[in-house]
């Protein structure tokens, strides 16, 4: 009878280091890279700063609104760094969340309390990569009354994220060469987003390269370089918001 219990034991134990291997190995993020770890330290013009739940890019002389960023799936926090510093750059105070386990399907209300202690006249943008995007739409969609607007890098929302009544700007941008959206989905995904909704195509861009992080599997190389990628993509958000609401850039 012992050597059967030690039997099952041992097979059980087994089972359990299998499964957490196939966890470890599924679940293991995208790391960031060598230029998103640079972006991600402090200078004379932009304080960067980290809690437990956001990465925080504060520059000398904030203005509206603040972008609130949602990671892709399993890519780690960090490698968005190099898109916040951009934006704080040009004055935006930038909020990179991190996501449980790297996924925002299981953090998809951490917007939540970056609003609850905003700033004086503090307003937000609210937007994400891929898997990020759609989260941030759920968000968005039961929470519009708090945000200027929605932004979607590489990202559609699904049904629970539909902003079409919510009367909220919308700005979507995807890579020509982008290898990880189903462009069909992303089509049919226009009908959740109001008719205002702004769209883009960088040629040449694909869907790793609005992180940085590498290469993503699945995802088509890029024609262009990620530095390009991330300049166009920074200057049509801005240049949208600018448009958008105009008012507040000449605060």
């Amino acid at each position: 009878m012992k050597a059967f219990k030690r039997h099952w034991w041992k097979a059980g134990l087994a089972l359990l280091v299998l499964l957490m291997g196939l966890i470890y190995l599924y679940l293991r993020p995208y790391q960031p890279s060598q230029a998103a770890l640079s972006a991600m330290q402090s200078n004379d013009e932009i304080t960067v700063s980290e809690e437990k739940q956001v990465i925080r890019f504060e520059p000398k002389t904030p203005v509206q609104p603040s972008i609130i960023y949602y990671p892709g799936g399993l890519v780690k926090p960090e490698s968005y760094a190099t898109y916040a510093k951009a934006f704080a750059q040009a004055g935006h105070r930038v909020y990179i969340v991190k996501m449980p386990l790297n996924l925002a399907v299981f953090g998809g209300d951490r917007a939540q309390p970056i609003i609850a202690a905003k700033q004086p006249d503090e307003t937000f943008l609210l937007g994400g990569h891929s898997l990020g995007g759609v989260m941030a739409s759920r968000y968005a969609a039961s929470h519009a009354s708090e945000l200027e607007g929605v932004f979607f890098f590489a990202s559609y929302p699904d049904p629970k994220g539909s902003l079409v009544s919510s009367n909220l700007p919308v700005f979507s941008v995807v890579g020509s060469n982008d290898g990880a959206v189903n462009m069909a989905a992303f089509t049919k995904a226009k009908s959740d987003l109001p008719s205002t909704a702004e769209y883009h195509t960088i040629r040449g861009g694909n869907h790793s390269q609005f992180g940085s992080y590498g290469f993503q599997k699945g995802d088509h190389p890029a024609e262009i370089s990620a530095e390009q990628q991330l300049e166009e993509t920074v200057k049509l958000l801005l240049d949208w918001e600018s448009a958008v609401h105009p008012a507040k850039q000449a605060q």
